[in-house]
């Protein structure tokens, strides 16, 4: 097993070798490969570079996080389960002072951190700024918790409602 795990790494950090997927339609998964599967998968939604893969626990099933630069210069978190090979959600990452972002966020993100903090007490490692496929806004928190353990909890920005939480299994890539 602990074989099978040191490819995977290396398969992954081939990946985030800064090499871009123009050619990603070459990849041949094989049928146990759930990672081959979801990289296929997340490229074909927004082709580009993938510079961090996070695999997590979401509603107790794991998912891959990609994220991706397209190549039209867009950052995308798309993330997929590892199960299926399905894309589950795909997110547009921008920063806080996006038109798009500012005209839908009508709570602030020091009331957004303090309801994610609320829930899950800890330090914020890092906050990202999304569109929703459905065309909300919302913070999303990674919050170290005491007991080292990485808990990603993503807030409505115009609700301000908790609308997600997932527990980091592993990192591959820089936040």
């Amino acid at each position: 097993m602990q074989v099978k795990a040191s490819i995977l790494v290396a398969a992954v950090c081939g990946l985030l070798s800064g090499q871009a997927f123009a050619d990603h339609e070459t990849i041949k998964p094989k049928a146990y490969d759930s990672l081959g599967k979801c990289v296929k998968a997340a490229l074909s939604k927004h082709d580009g570079k993938i510079v961090k893969v996070e695999a997590k626990s979401e509603r107790k099933q794991l998912v891959y996080e990609f994220d991706v630069q397209s190549n039209d210069g867009k950052a995308w978190d798309i993330e997929c389960n590892a199960k299926t090979g399905k894309i589950t959600e795909v997110e547009e990452e921008v920063s806080v002072d996006d038109e798009r972002f500012k005209a839908l966020a009508k709570v602030t993100e020091e009331d957004a951190k303090a309801t994610a903090l609320a829930a899950h007490p800890g330090k914020v490692v890092e906050v990202e700024y999304e569109l929703e496929p459905d065309g909300k806004a919302s913070y999303e928190f990674d919050i170290l918790e005491a007991d080292n353990e990485e808990v990603k909890v993503e807030v409505d920005a115009t609700s301000g409602k908790i609308v997600e939480t997932s527990y980091e299994v592993y990192q591959i890539g820089q936040e």
